[in-house]
């Protein structure tokens, strides 16, 4: 069994897809749970609570679109538009600060 060196560029590729599963999974969960629980028709403790447990199977479900794409620039692809989209949808839905109750 011979030992091969792992180009420069393999290395990068799989550091760019463990940023993007790490730090891109957990913006894309955190604006999916925001988003969840604002579009919950529950009190809002529970709304929140609901959301956080299914913010599991959102970044399991991140981690693994993260690799299961062909090259890196589609793992991030896969990561920052929706997470752009849902957290648009967030601020839009959010109350204005300091309006009220």
């Amino acid at each position: 069994m011979s030992k091969r060196a792992l180009s420069l560029t393999y290395r990068l590729q799989v550091a760019s897809r463990v940023v993007a599963a790490a730090v891109g999974g957990y913006g894309l969960t955190s604006a999916t749970i925001v988003l969840v629980a604002l579009l919950l028709p529950l009190p809002r403790a529970q709304a929140v609570l609901a959301s956080s447990m299914l913010g599991f199977v959102w970044y399991t479900l991140a981690v693994i679109a993260v690799f299961s794409v062909r090259t890196a620039v589609r793992a991030w692809l896969a990561i920052a538009p929706p997470t752009a989209a849902i957290a648009l949808a967030c601020a839009w839905l959010l109350p204005a600060a300091g309006s009220g109750p």
